[in-house]
């Protein structure tokens, strides 16, 4: 199943499966935390999630081998 989610919005959905709060994330990318909320909303919103857990157990689902370790390029 495609999401179409952006490369950013891999990248987020990827830290966030290993665990990284908002703020650490945000800093990962030199980012304020409001944008990486924005960038949350938008991954619920194109996967229909509920929660961080939801959509990472979502995309896993969808894509059995993501490797969430790595960041995208």
């Amino acid at each position: 199943m495609n999401f179409n989610l952006s490369l950013r919005e891999k990248n987020v959905l990827a830290l966030i499966a290993q665990g990284h709060t908002d703020k650490e994330i945000a800093e990962l990318f030199d980012l304020s935390v409001r944008t990486i909320h924005s960038h949350i909303r938008s991954i619920f919103d194109k996967m229909n999630a509920k929660s961080r857990a939801h959509a990472v157990s979502i995309y896993y689902q969808s894509h059995p081998n993501w490797k969430a370790g790595r960041r995208l390029k």
